[in-house]
């Protein structure tokens, strides 16, 4: 059974509303609708101007899933899109585009590094800390954190995120300054430099099993074409948590992934404000990143 929701103007179809989409937390799709609409305010900021892939659960988080990149054909026509390497993306600008993507059961939702616009030129440097096998998310914290004593003693401004399933991401933000190439070799250097510099903390070792329980420091992701969690992105996990902004307090008191879902989001969200609200406005770094990393490279590290 199908509803069609005037949705600003736009006629929206909810099929299955009451299909368990979470059932560990009963979230049904109708439920998720609801929760996704109060959140947009927060998500469609940072959506508007990038490539949207989306991970699409037909039968909830316990089914059978799949990437969905090309908008298909039967999209309404009034989803905003664009073209690139052959590839037509959604653009997530609007509450009805939201509401379109809740009922084709989209339960991730992924952002190129990159405005649509400037496909060559990421907007942050992002640091994506992800746990070996072994390690737990107090591991990931840790991380971070020297990761973050470091960064002050460059004056270098970062901001920091759950993924929303095991790791964090951190991100410096660049105003667009360098394009892929550069901040590429940017964030190379930093991988290597924390694995030299704490041994047993890091790697940048891609293979899996070489990795130990250490971890691991993915530079690789931050390039054109690829995406990653976007800042509030619901994850399909049981307890429905989201991808979810903190303050560096937080970081250093404790938290856990699931400590943030989306049965209380809103919530926090009304007394923390939106946390990367300030990368949406980023221009470029008072002290340039390849200073830092000259400076880096001619230190006693």
């Amino acid at each position: 059974m199908a509803e069609i929701l005037n949705i600003e103007g736009r006629k929206v179809k909810l099929s299955n509303p009451e299909k368990l989409l979470w059932p560990e937390e009963g979230i049904r799709k109708i439920d998720y609708l609801a929760r996704m609409i109060e959140l947009a305010p927060f998500i469609i900021p940072h959506a508007e101007n990038r490539l949207l892939t989306t991970i699409r659960y037909p039968d909830g988080i316990h089914g059978e899933s799949f990437f969905s990149k090309n908008l298909p054909e039967y999209a309404p026509e009034w989803i905003n899109r664009t073209i690139w390497n052959d590839t037509e993306y959604a653009i997530l600008d609007s509450i009805p585009t939201l509401a379109w993507f809740v009922n084709m059961a989209a339960l991730e939702f992924h952002t190129s590094f990159n405005n649509y616009d400037k496909e060559d030129y990421p907007t942050s440097l992002v640091f994506d800390l992800d746990p070996s096998e072994g390690q737990t998310f107090d591991d990931v914290l840790e991380a971070a954190l020297l990761i973050k004593e470091v960064l002050d003693s460059l004056s270098v401004t970062a901001y920091i995120k759950t993924s929303g399933a095991t790791g964090m991401q951190i991100y410096i933000p660049t105003g667009g300054k360098y394009d892929y190439t550069v901040a590429r070799k940017i964030n190379e250097f930093f991988g290597s430099y924390f694995a030299q510099k704490y041994p047993d903390k890091f790697t940048i070792e891609r293979t899996v099993e070489k990795r130990g329980r250490k971890l691991y420091f993915d530079y690789l992701q931050m390039w054109k074409g690829e995406t990653i969690t976007m800042v509030y992105s619901p994850r399909a996990k049981e307890k429905a948590t989201v991808s979810m902004p903190v303050t560096w307090d937080e970081v250093e008191k404790g938290i856990k992934p699931e400590d943030f879902t989306l049965n209380n989001a809103l919530e926090r969200l009304k007394k923390t404000g939106d946390l990367f609200q300030p990368l949406l406005r980023a221009k470029e770094p008072e002290k340039s990143l390849e200073e830092i990393v000259k400076h880096l490279l001619d230190s006693e590290y």
